[in-house]
């Protein structure tokens, strides 16, 4: 139903026990084409599901959940204590967005709104991992995935079968957060497929690409424009140049987290601390602020996001959106990717479609906020700060549930990914594990025999 063939707008009727419960119900996100599939009527009743699971707190994951509310759902949302918190503060950044493109496009119309929105808070219930709850007769259980804060793979136990939904698989080692965890049986397996056809790189690699990048702007006296999502990799590249800064390994320069929504979120990492890996929760114990450096300074407010313009050179911008489809970062590529000194960093995934994915892929010439802008500032990708598991980490967890033959996953189906790499992923399984792969299409149905 969702997040076939693609790798947003994540949505799959899960139907066992007498229930039906869906896993995610997310936005898509991309091109006009996938952004007007919000609009598009549910392909099932929502009055007839009996409850939601949501994996994290991506919008390509949650975002469609208010959106149940207005069409009948009455039942209950399940995650983990971490995701509810962080699905507050971006459902009501995304109806800020979505009321911000109402005004400027009246044709327009809210996909829901504020009362769809306390609904679905109002409903949630939330669980640690490893903490078993019951939908009826199904059994559930939420396993570390490792790939932002409070994200969860889920384990369902129906009618004598074990069914695994990845949701979005980490890419250890990483900081702050835990390793995804592993899983050593299942029958059926449903996974994410997002970088299913690379390499990321190591942990080690990662920091001296980012090493390399902030000593070349400061040489050449520019500015780097980072596009970042709030959640996890803005935490992950404060945590990393505070290690840097601490280490007086790159010379002094300024850094602006301009972001208020990555703000909120970094603030809801301190309260779940416990959810920490050690290494971290050996620096909150030395007396560091792991989100804190000499040199950072953080703008809460438009007004100092436009002070920013003013500082002096060299300078470091983190701001959101992470593709470059809304907030800060857009005023700052305007007035920064002109200029052959300074360059623009990618860290995420682009999606098909998006101004960052345009600018990734090389072109020269883009619109940003109605102005034609030349691209000049050069243009770097580290892949290594994905939050999504590359093709050999895909491989070997999926592999850990193969030891024993004869308990091997019966089936794998391939979902968010886009077509190309699923195919690639798709004939990668098949050569070293010899499992049966699936690659569904878009609201295909599947009996689990």
């Amino acid at each position: 139903m969702g997040s076939t063939n693609r790798v947003t707008g994540s949505c799959f009727l899960f139907e066992a026990e007498g229930k039906k419960i869906l896993i995610d119900c997310g936005l898509f996100q991309g091109d006009a084409a996938s952004r007007g599939k919000n609009h598009e009527p549910f392909a099932f009743d929502a009055k007839q599901i009996d409850a939601v699971i949501a994996t994290h707190s991506h919008i390509d994951h949650i975002g469609r959940i208010p959106k149940l509310f207005r069409f009948g759902f009455a039942g209950k949302v399940y995650s983990t204590n971490p995701t509810y918190d962080l699905a507050e503060i971006f459902l009501e950044d995304t109806l800020k967005l979505m009321k911000g493109e109402v005004r400027r496009r009246p044709e327009h119309k809210l996909i829901w709104d504020e009362v769809d929105l306390n609904n679905a808070l109002n409903s949630w219930e939330r669980f640690d991992y490893h903490q078993p709850f019951e939908i009826g007769n199904v059994k559930i259980e939420f396993l570390d995935a490792g790939h932002i804060l409070g994200s969860a793979i889920i384990k369902i136990n129906a009618e004598g079968k074990i069914v695994i939904f990845s949701g979005d698989l980490g890419n250890p080692p990483v900081p702050i957060i835990e390793d995804t965890e592993t899983v050593v049986k299942a029958d059926f397996v449903v996974m994410e497929s997002t970088y299913g056809d690379r390499f990321h790189g190591s942990t080690e690699e990662r920091e001296a690409e980012l090493k390399q990048a902030l000593d070349n702007i400061y040489d050449r006296q520019g500015v780097l424009l980072i596009p970042a999502f709030a959640m996890e990799r803005t935490q992950e590249l404060l945590y990393e140049i505070n290690t840097l800064v601490e280490a007086h390994r790159i010379e002094n320069t300024s850094v602006f987290l301009d972001s208020p929504l990555a703000i909120k979120a970094t603030q809801i990492y301190y309260k779940y601390q416990n959810y920490f890996d050690k290494p971290a929760r050996d620096v909150v114990k030395s007396g560091d602020d792991i989100f804190d450096f000499r040199g950072l300074t953080i703008t809460r407010t438009g007004e100092q996001s436009r002070e920013i313009f003013r500082a002096k050179k060299p300078k470091v911008i983190i701001a959101g959106s992470g593709m470059s489809t809304g907030g800060r970062i857009l005023g700052h590529e305007l007035n920064y990717l002109d200029d052959p000194n300074n360059m623009i960093l990618f860290i995420g995934y682009q999606v098909r479609g998006t101004l960052g994915r345009k600018i990734k892929d090389g072109e020269k010439l883009v619109r940003i906020m109605g102005q034609e802008v030349q691209v000049n500032a050069e243009v770097r990708e580290i892949t290594g700060y994905s939050a999504h598991a590359d093709q050999p980490k895909l491989i070997n967890w999926l592999k850990r549930m193969c030891d024993i033959e004869a308990e091997k996953p019966k089936k794998v189906f391939l979902i968010h990914g886009e077509p190309e790499v699923e195919q690639i992923l798709d004939e990668k399984i098949k050569a070293d594990l010899k499992l049966n792969v699936v690659v569904p299409e878009e609201n295909e149905e599947f009996v689990l025999g």
